[in-house]
């Protein structure tokens, strides 16, 4: 059996380049620009970087058995703290 040939369809552009449909609308923006909201208050960033800071030493003093013996738990909440830090951040304005 044949194989069926392909239909050759010329490569370019639909519309001449720079033109619109006659019936074109932009979309309306429902949501505020990141330009209009207000910036931050100061006590984003301390938060950030206190828990960043929490979460770090929580795991360098974990690792050092220091205070306490070497625990899972005490490894999954400085982590824990440094997720809350990257949480945070993605507030910050």
């Amino acid at each position: 059996m044949p194989r069926p040939t392909k239909r050759r369809v010329p490569a370019g552009r639909v519309t001449a380049k720079g033109t619109r449909p006659d019936n074109y609308q932009p979309d309306r923006q429902t949501h505020t620009g990141f330009d209009e909201l207000p910036p931050s208050p100061i006590w984003v960033p301390i938060l950030l970087f206190g828990l960043l800071g929490l979460g770090v030493a929580t795991i360098i003093v974990n690792y050092l058995g220091v205070i306490w013996d070497t625990s899972n738990v005490v490894l999954l909440v400085g982590l824990a703290f440094i997720l809350a830090g990257i949480v945070t951040a993605t507030q910050y304005r």
